[in-house]
């Protein structure tokens, strides 16, 4: 009997939602657990440092948060209308996947302005699910110029539950220190946590990072509704790994290091490049990979990541890395102990 989606439900306090970050980033709470040992330890999340030699290898998501949110007004009503940019289909033509809200006044041929001077609109031209559409932007300028506009006009794409307002401190606060590629609509969670400092100071003891591309789509936090997990679809998100960060971890995996995939992004884009031979190949392209218990995980064999929404696919993974009843005492303590959940949370080394 395979694990089902009730396995994966537990009660959350609201008040356990983190809405702000800690102070310093790498002063998060963090909870270690030992998979061997079936040990669970409190510490902070600069005290990783500990629990890493010379040689062993953190593998880190580069990639880099853009101003995904955007309001327009719709013509002749002048209704109010949030559009979240999932993907750019084709830069030449301008045309994007989107998310509309409220979806239901939204029609194929209607045209949305943005800013104060309406200097840049969009052309509804197809409905691809209920809240998904296609528009086509129209503007006058080059296509830097346009990318520059939308940047302008975008604000950071915080997750809905956090119900506060986006303060401009937010712009720096949602993006790991290490982010380079732009293309995510979501930050890699569990990256936010790591300091300048505290990166110095890995590298000093002699830790190695090998980066990939996994740039994070909405579908990382669609609900999953089906029972039966084996008939969830994982929306596709695109990925990168060259050869200089396989190279990286296939020597740590030979020479039997720690190979730390830092979040659940870095994990899935690991996975979705295993050679037959269980070594790590380059990769570019687009990637579904949905893990859940049980998995043989083959390439990294540490994790660090943030504390998840019950029911999702990151703790369902969590999950299957962990061991699931180990991973079900671990979120118990986490809430009896009050630790803070989510984007802006505390966060979890399993090793």
């Amino acid at each position: 009997m395979g694990m089902k989606l009730s396995h994966f439900n537990f009660e959350l306090p609201d008040e356990l939602l983190a809405e702000y970050p800690s102070e310093n980033r790498d002063e998060a709470r963090l909870m270690v657990l030992n998979r061997k040992e079936q040990t669970i330890e409190h510490k902070q999340f600069k005290d990783i440092l500990d629990y890493f030699e010379p040689e062993d290898v953190m593998v880190l998501n580069n990639t880099k948060v853009f101003p995904a949110r955007l309001y327009g007004n719709k013509e002749k009503t002048g209704a109010r209308i949030e559009v979240f940019l999932l993907r750019e289909l084709n830069p030449e033509t301008k045309l994007w996947d989107v998310l509309v809200d409220p979806a239901r006044k939204i029609r194929i041929g209607n045209k949305l302005y943005f800013g104060e001077d309406e200097s840049l609109v969009a052309e509804v031209i197809d409905n691809t699910t209920s809240r998904g559409r296609t528009l086509r932007f129209l503007y006058d300028g080059s296509y830097e110029d346009f990318r520059k506009k939308l940047k302008e006009l975008g604000e950071t794409p915080l997750p809905k539950y956090i119900k506060r307002d986006v303060e401009p401190e937010d712009q720096e606060r949602y993006q790991t220190i290490y982010a380079k590629e732009e293309g995510a609509v979501a930050a890699p969670t569990a990256g936010l946590h790591f300091s300048k400092h505290l990166l110095k100071r890995l590298e000093i003891k002699g830790v190695d990072f090998a980066e990939v591309t996994l740039h994070v789509g909405l579908g990382t936090f669609s609900p999953v509704e089906v029972e039966d997990l084996s008939k969830h679809k994982m929306d596709s998100e695109e990925a990168f790994i060259e050869r200089k960060a396989t190279q990286t971890i296939n020597k740590a995996k030979l020479e039997n290091r720690r190979v730390c995939a830092v979040g659940t992004t870095v994990m899935r884009v690991l996975e979705s490049a295993v050679s037959s031979n269980h070594t790590l190949n380059e990769f570019g392209g687009w990637t579904n990979k949905f893990i859940f218990p049980p998995y043989d995980f083959s390439i990294a064999n540490c994790m660090i990541t943030n504390f998840h929404t019950p029911k999702s696919t990151l703790l369902m993974m969590i999950s299957a890395f962990a061991g699931h009843d180990f991973m079900k005492r671990a979120y118990e303590e986490a809430v009896k102990e009050k630790y803070r959940f989510y984007t802006y949370g505390d966060a979890m080394l399993i090793i």
